[in-house]
């Protein structure tokens, strides 16, 4: 079982996608893991879904296989309520976003809850 303690925790709901960012361009599958609540929800592959952090880092495995390099994006504005926030970001080719719904933990750090790495403008 991986230990995912052992990794710096995001302690605003934007430390999460500059973490993404580095941990992916690192090849840590478990890192970005890491970023997830333990029943979290991704929608990837796309037209799929991928349910609990031991699935996540197990698609993430696969996808960092390749070396993928991620660049860092700038966030859209973060929408807190309470221990619940939507945090976003625009796509490179400016066409849609990306959204994740993150939740504090009890030890005042944030985890994603649910990852929607496109939404697509038909407009776009």
């Amino acid at each position: 079982m991986t230990d995912y303690d052992k990794y710096e925790k995001a302690m605003r709901p934007e430390d999460i996608t500059r973490f993404f960012v580095e941990r992916s361009n690192a090849g840590d599958a478990a890192g970005v893991a890491a970023l997830y609540e333990e029943d979290a929800v991704l929608a990837y592959p796309p037209g799929g879904r991928t349910v609990g952090r031991e699935a996540i880092r197990e698609l993430w495995e696969k996808v960092l296989a390749d070396r993928p390099r991620f660049e860092p994006e700038e966030p859209l504005p973060t929408l807190v309520s309470g221990g619940i926030a939507l945090t976003s970001t625009p796509p490179g080719d400016g066409a849609g976003a990306r959204a994740q719904v993150v939740r504090r933990q009890p030890d005042g750090s944030w985890l994603r809850l649910l990852d929607q790495p496109e939404f697509v403008n038909p407009a776009g």
